[in-house]
């Protein structure tokens, strides 16, 4: 943990935007010299609604890996290898953006208890092909069963018009030169047309 320095232990945390409001209606709201340049102030309201968005989105298959004594890891491998059967595992490492060493663990495990298979390439034998096998493909739709359930319940109340424009916001949240090769995997190209994400 990094240690505090004077200058932060000065300096007055920032007022959120609904706080601020109540503040501008009482008369005593805080100057812009207090609170910088609004252009650079963090959007607390959509950073924290991200945050509980993605723990509710979560808390549902989590619920369902506990249940087999899984994690998140084996969640996130789970559905690329099921979305995308052929995947190699450097093609794997290089969506999930872990480890060498933090995958073989999750991977060992998935295969030890009968969820993932393994095959040598055909045309590289040193490449190891991954596909979920019938039990990994019933566990992987059943997590993405109810994660879909959630986006579905949620893009319903929020009305149909939301669908485009959110996606469009989470593709801009990636970074730019992502972008192409996440679109194209979403899309669903095979493992022959699979580029980098």
């Amino acid at each position: 943990m990094r240690p505090v320095t004077q200058a932060a232990r000065t300096r007055p945390a920032p007022i959120p935007d609904a706080a601020n409001e109540d503040l501008r209606e009482a008369g005593d709201a805080p100057s812009p010299m207090d609170q910088g340049d609004a252009a650079e102030a963090p959007s607390y309201d959509l950073i924290e609604l991200l945050f509980f968005a993605y723990r509710d989105f979560v808390a549902d298959p989590d619920r369902i890996l506990a249940e087999y004594g899984f994690g998140r890891a084996h969640h996130r491998v789970l559905h690329f290898v099921d979305r995308h059967p052929g995947l190699t595992i450097a093609e794997l490492l290089d969506i999930l953006r872990i480890t060498k060493q933090s995958l073989n663990r999750v991977l060992k495990e998935l295969i030890e208890q009968g969820y993932i298979a393994q095959r040598t390439g055909t045309s590289d034998r040193r490449h190891r092909l991954l596909t979920c096998t019938p039990d990994g493909r019933a566990l992987a739709q059943r997590l993405a069963g109810v994660q879909g359930e959630r986006v579905r319940r949620a893009l319903a109340e929020a009305g149909p018009a939301l669908r485009d424009p959110a996606s469009r916001f989470l593709l801009a949240m990636i970074e730019p030169e992502e972008r192409p090769a996440v679109s194209r995997l979403i899309a669903g190209g095979g493992p022959d047309s699979k580029v980098k994400p």
